[in-house]
């Protein structure tokens, strides 16, 4: 009797978690709306707009045709200033570079 109780809480248990958890319609495509740790939708920025965010105080860069706010990073970049080199552009080159051992 125990034995049954018990396999019927699991099975209980198993249905329940099938249910709450909520199924991907992606099929193994990953995420193409949402980008990085914040989950916002993602946006397109043309070269223009990236350019008007190159100072020590608002810098945004782009890698590999994806842009970034690296604004936060600057200060503890350890190649110091070389991070605003191409600040509001791409700096593709520059990341993937010999100082970086990529």
């Amino acid at each position: 009797m125990e034995i049954i109780i018990l396999i019927s809480l699991v099975v209980l248990l198993v249905l329940g978690a099938l249910y709450v958890i909520p199924r991907s319609n992606n099929k193994g495509k990953g995420k193409e709306a949402h980008s990085g740790r914040n989950g916002k939708t993602s946006r397109s920025y043309s070269k223009k707009d990236v350019s008007t965010h190159s100072t020590r105080k608002d810098c945004w860069i782009i890698i590999k045709d994806k842009v970034y706010d690296v604004t936060p990073y600057v200060e503890e970049h350890p190649g110091g200033d070389a991070i605003l080199n191409n600040a509001g552009a791409d700096s593709t080159e520059g990341f993937f570079g010999p100082q970086h051992g990529l």
